[in-house]
């Protein structure tokens, strides 16, 4: 069964006054708008006008597919709270709109969600839309709309590369810099060793194509700047859904923001300080809280139990109205001695254990850390256990580089020296589906568009 959100809103100019509405249907695997609608409606009061667009936001989601799950989510508290039958109809003119909404779908497959005004931001500005066109006498059109663009937050220009194409390191000081508002940050340097990042550099370095020149990517984006993010969307929407499987499992994965070691590559287990976050990766969090606000499909926020993922997961789970729930088996890797040391300190201090360590992944970290093996093994029984807790919803793990990678992995099924050939920024998003077959479909990885 596939699953849809539907957003509505209505308004009115003097309640009563003029009036309209407007309303948005979403699929909430992937966040794409699958259909919008608005209408003005002469004069009525706000309640009017919000029934109004509920009851045209389900009829868009039946014609798409009538045996579909729906997730009603409004900003209207007396619309929410009626629908779901905790307060009482009253008001003669509610009761046949009200009707009217409940006989769309059976009531089974509805759920009533309230959510803040700043959370339907496109509802809104479709009515708003709509009631413009209503007082030039005109009728609203969806060609001529612009408030799927309008509700997302301006993006700030992304600064323009310094280093050679390819160069990571001096990508992520850019993108510290643009951050800071330039503060300091003058030196290119590259994420910390969280996990596997401490040799994915030495790695890439020997690969023929590692990691894709980053003015190419941008000047991919650049193309049609005004849509960049439903170029997004639809990159995620290669692999379909299956009908007959219902709607998958998706696991938004999220690496938590910069730590004050993450410039300086230092290995940041489950086994040392336990960082919390600097400056930097506040403000990172921040802005992915602002960007899954939007687009509005994350219904449940799980956290690794290490400082600097739950001050991310807060952060986020804040902004989205979320609880947050810690799940120990998303930490990091245990990196034994090695922890707050860098890259190249270990290979200078333990370097047959470093060998065996990136040649083996039932290798240990000197002084007794986890493996790759362990670590994967870990993350297979978490990934199973939370499946099985949100099955059919969208979740947000928040959690570190080997888990994240492990998650990649394990949906690939690639081989451990897959892990290697694999970037995961700071504060980047990746995203994984899961099927009720049991297959699974990597349909983002290490997205960072939301912090340009």
């Amino acid at each position: 069964m596939r699953e849809f959100i539907v957003e509505a809103d209505g308004g009115s100019r003097g309640n009563p006054g003029p009036a309209g509405y407007g309303a948005v249907v979403i699929d909430a695997a992937t966040g794409e708008t699958l259909a919008e609608t608005a209408e003005y409606i002469g004069v009525a009061t706000n309640n009017v006008a919000e029934y109004r667009g509920l009851q045209a936001g389900l009829k868009a989601a039946r014609a798409l597919d009538p045996a579909a799950r729906i997730r009603v989510r409004m900003d209207s508290k007396l619309v929410v709270e009626q629908m779901s039958g905790r307060w009482k109809i009253k008001h003669p003119d509610m009761k046949p709109l009200a009707r009217e909404a409940a006989a769309v779908f059976p009531p089974s497959q509805v759920t009533y969600e309230w959510i803040p005004r700043e959370q339907n931001k496109h509802a809104d500005r479709l009515a708003n839309e709509a009631m413009d066109a209503g007082k030039r006498g005109e009728r609203w059109s969806p060609s001529t709309s612009t408030a799927e663009l309008s509700a997302r937050m301006p993006a700030p220009a992304a600064p323009e590369p310094t280093g050679p194409p390819g160069d990571a390191a001096a990508g992520a000081a850019r993108a510290r810099a643009a951050l800071a508002g330039g503060r300091g940050a003058t030196s290119p340097a590259a994420p910390e060793p969280d996990g596997t990042a401490a040799h994915t550099d030495e790695r890439a370095a020997r690969d023929v194509a590692s990691v894709p020149a980053e003015a190419d990517v941008r000047g991919a984006r650049d193309v049609a700047s005004a849509s960049a993010d439903a170029d997004v969307r639809a990159a995620r929407n290669v692999a379909s859904v299956p009908a007959d499987l219902g709607a998958p499992t998706t696991f938004v994965l999220l690496r938590h923001g910069e730590t004050p070691l993450t410039p300086q590559k230092r290995f940041s287990g489950s086994g040392g300080s336990d960082p919390a976050l600097s400056d930097v990766g506040r403000r990172q969090a921040e802005l992915v809280g602002a960007a899954l606000a939007v687009r509005g499909t994350i219904q449940a926020v799980v956290s690794s139990p290490l400082a600097r993922c739950r001050e991310t997961a807060g952060s986020v789970a804040a902004r989205l109205g979320i609880e947050v729930s810690v799940e120990e088996g998303l930490r990091e890797t245990d990196f034994g001695a090695w922890e707050g040391l860098t890259f190249g300190e270990v290979r200078e201090r333990h370097p047959e254990d470093m060998n065996a360590w990136l040649a083996d992944p039932e290798a240990e970290p000197t002084g007794g850390g986890e493996s790759f093996a362990a670590v994967a093994r870990r993350v297979a029984t978490t990934r199973d256990k939370l499946l099985a807790a949100y099955a059919g919803r969208t979740v947000l793990l928040v959690s570190h580089v080997t888990p994240i990678k492990t998650l990649v992995r394990l949906a690939l099924d690639a081989p451990p020296q897959s892990l290697f050939r694999m970037e995961l920024s700071a504060a980047s998003v990746s995203a994984v589906a899961y099927y009720a077959d049991g297959n699974a479909s990597v349909r983002l990885l290490n997205d960072t568009s939301h912090l340009r």
